[in-house]
């Protein structure tokens, strides 16, 4: 599942290219076509992400939320866009004005939807601070953490503690700070998450500079390769049974939550 930065690479994208301008909106699949139709042929005000939900305000005041999910992903393209290919949930593009345009093909989101400003209200006010926003306030995410016996390998993957961190950025950051994805949250210093906050942001701030994850620091990075091509190199994130990369003990791997958690003993131990 894309995590954070992801999506605010794509908002980025999408404020760039069709932000200020009417845009055209449809849903070749049909199953966003009565949304598609609500917003198409009006100015598409702001895109902006938070945590792992990508969100376009109209003028007219709705917004169409989009969640990815597994398998969701935008398809770029420029004017004019062919035939559709797949299953196109939303198609979008911009009106040309001098310029030579963009377009993009929504497949295979998890969401979808136009929502009313309460509803993005009530959508925004449950997800815990986004490293990413300016603003983000990391004690509204340790208070959660600090009050809970569950791990921090769980509480970092909860939406409602902390926006837009997915198994990579878990995996990575824990090792990172040599802390157990099994150590309670009510066992983590406030010293310890001050440190993990700050790391994060800056993670996920080169993550939208560069579109991909850079997680294993310059002098770390030899060794065994990327888990697969096109993939971060990481330090325990998919190596489960690989020697680490700082202790050589081999990375271990379990579920938690219904999500596959990977770590070092040596370096992160319980």
């Amino acid at each position: 599942m894309p995590e954070g930065h992801t999506l605010h690479r794509l908002a980025r994208l999408h404020q760039r290219e069709l932000a200020g301008g009417v845009v055209r909106v449809s849903s070749p699949q049909g199953k966003f076509a009565v949304g598609a139709a609500r917003v198409d042929g009006h100015v598409l005000t702001r895109a902006e992400a938070w945590g792992k939900h990508l969100l376009h305000h109209y003028d007219s005041g709705l917004v169409v939320h989009v969640h990815l999910g597994l398998y969701g992903k935008f398809y770029d393209s420029g004017l004019p866009m062919g035939e559709p290919v797949g299953q196109v949930r939303m198609r979008i593009f911009g009106v040309p004005d001098g310029k030579p345009g963009f377009g993009t093909d929504l497949r295979g989101p998890t969401a979808c939807e136009i929502l009313l400003p309460p509803e993005v209200s009530a959508l925004t006010e449950r997800l815990g601070p986004d490293p990413l926003r300016r603003g983000a306030d990391p004690d509204r995410a340790w208070r959660r953490i600090h009050r809970s016996r569950k791990p921090i390998g769980a509480l970092l993957m909860d939406q409602r503690v902390v926006a837009g961190v997915g198994n990579v950025y878990r995996a990575e950051l824990l090792f990172r700070h040599h802390i157990s994805p099994h150590r309670p949250g009510t066992a983590l210093s406030p010293g310890e998450w001050q440190a993990m906050w700050a790391d994060l942001v800056e993670l996920m701030k080169v993550g939208v500079r560069v579109g991909k994850m850079v997680v294993v620091r310059p002098e770390d990075d030899h060794g065994a390769p990327s888990y697969a091509l096109d993939r971060p190199r990481t330090y325990v994130y998919r190596r489960a049974g690989e020697p680490c990369r700082l202790c050589g003990t081999p990375v271990a791997h379990a579920v938690m939550e219904a999500r596959n958690l990977f770590w070092c003993p040596g370096c992160q131990p319980d």
